[in-house]
């Protein structure tokens, strides 16, 4: 969950200082410089400079990875998919390995029980939004590839990293054990108050993609699970040629990522920026990733399925809002804040993104449509 950027440490993130875990992975810890690496909201991340090496270390989060081995157990096995695959297949993307501890273990355990793992580190430029359309349909390709070659994935063994993940309706019975901890005739600020009534607007959507599941309109197939656009890799050229994080990776709907990579690449003003942009929601950047997306010879979705492209994009933004704002009613417990509201912004953020894709609903069906068939 934490995407591969170098950025001065945050305020929430513990300066590391664990001789121990270097020791684990390094040969001679003393040549090893140490950098905060990404601002992702689960796990500690960190690149490791040691001489002309480079790899990136991270602390599991057992708080949220409640069983660490199966995401360190799950990553091998989908790495070494990926690469075989890019053995013998004309065009490459690229792929983090794990590396090895000193003992040719996959990770270290340290004295408090933390898990930690290293991979391979991908030198790339990262983008938080992205600056063309070109860019949207070289994205779009990229993950259209990444799920042909994952749908090959012997899933024998492949672990549920996080049961309930991307399950609306599971969320939204969260929320309602949360609201119900509320005083009876408790008044709500007014940020509050505009949450709770983007919950009940699009509460009776929310099983919409869960329901065609279980009709058999919509089936599971292995998927990334987090593909936001900071969690591509673009080379020097700005070009794009892999996709990272593979933490999430688990049996789901193909529409959870289509419809999560279509709510971040295309939201112009980023995760975390203002509303002072003309159009939150970019067609233009939307019709360009489709474009990508369905570009290949193999239709990748059937006509019906395409239906549900829309319900996607729209109710990945209302989970996103929805879990930052019941973590924020919690007190904060499982995204990372530096101070006390940031949940509550981002909640506000993501209900006004839906709001904006609920407006062009008829426009971007048809572009579905438009695109994939």
């Amino acid at each position: 969950m934490t995407a591969h950027r170098i950025v001065s440490p945050p305020a929430f993130m513990k300066k590391f200082y664990a001789p121990d875990v270097l020791d684990a992975f390094c040969q001679d810890p003393s040549t090893c410089k140490v950098t905060v690496l990404g601002s992702g909201n689960i796990n500690d991340t960190y690149l490791v400079q040691a001489g002309s090496q480079s790899f990136v270390l991270q602390r599991i989060n057992s708080d949220v990875f409640k069983e660490p081995l199966r995401v360190i157990n799950n990553f091998q096995k989908v790495s070494n998919h990926l690469l075989q695959y890019n053995n013998r297949a004309g065009r490459q993307l690229q792929v983090a390995e794990p590396v090895l501890t000193t003992e040719n273990c996959l990770y270290y355990r340290d004295d408090s029980g933390s898990f930690w793992r290293a991979q391979t580190y991908i030198k790339h430029k990262n983008y938080r939004v992205l600056t063309s359309s070109g860019q949207a349909r070289q994205v779009g390709r990229v993950l259209a590839s990444f799920h042909r070659r994952i749908s090959e994935l012997d899933v024998q063994g492949l672990h549920d990293p996080l049961p309930g993940f991307h399950y609306l309706p599971g969320y939204l019975q969260e929320y309602d054990n949360e609201m119900l901890k509320r005083p009876t005739g408790a008044v709500a600020a007014g940020e509050v108050q505009a949450c709770m009534a983007a919950v009940e607007r699009y509460r009776l959507q929310a099983a919409t993609l869960e329901n065609a599941k279980n009709s058999g309109i919509l089936t599971l197939q292995p998927i990334h699970g987090d593909p936001k656009v900071d969690n591509f890799v673009f080379n020097d050229q700005g070009d794009v040629d892999g996709l990272i994080d593979l933490d999430t990776v688990a049996m789901g709907l193909v529409h959870y990522d289509l419809g999560d990579c279509l709510r971040s690449c295309c939201n112009r003003s980023g995760e975390t920026g203002t509303d002072d942009v003309v159009d939150l929601f970019d067609m233009t950047f939307c019709r360009a990733l489709l474009d990508g997306y369905f570009s290949g010879s193999a239709p990748l979705l059937t006509k019906e399925q395409c239906n549900y492209v829309f319900d996607g994009v729209l109710l990945i933004c209302f989970e996103l809002g929805l879990r930052f704002f019941t973590d924020h009613l919690r007190g904060n417990l499982y995204f990372k804040v530096q101070q006390d509201g940031d949940n509550l912004f981002k909640a506000l953020r993501q209900f006004r993104l839906a709001d904006a894709i609920a407006e062009r609903e008829l426009e971007i069906r048809k572009m579905v449509l438009d695109c994939g068939h």
